[in-house]
């Protein structure tokens, strides 16, 4: 092989060398960046969860007042409609 060849040879794998190596620190960098969101992702996972979970024990919590409050309405109502028929 002339000189030419042999220089550009080098140049060439010496490139390729680099870019390979600079890959190799981005791929790094990479699965670093997708273990953090991961991690971030089951974080919001398990905060949706206890949220949805507190949520849904308020709910149950509160849904027997207020269906007693709307019983005790409604006799209200009915009592007052039926003291107000009487009346005329």
């Amino acid at each position: 092989m002339n000189t030419a060849a042999l220089v550009l040879l080098i140049v060439v794998s010496s490139i390729l060398s680099l870019f390979l190596l600079v890959l190799i620190v981005v791929g790094i960098y990479v699965l670093k960046i997708l273990k953090s969101v991961k991690r971030v992702t089951n974080r919001a996972e398990s905060v949706a969860g206890s949220v949805e979970a507190a949520a849904s024990a308020v709910e149950r919590s509160a849904a027997a007042p207020f269906a007693i409050f709307k019983i005790v309405g409604n006799i209200v109502n009915q009592a007052t409609n039926k003291n107000r028929k009487r009346s005329k």
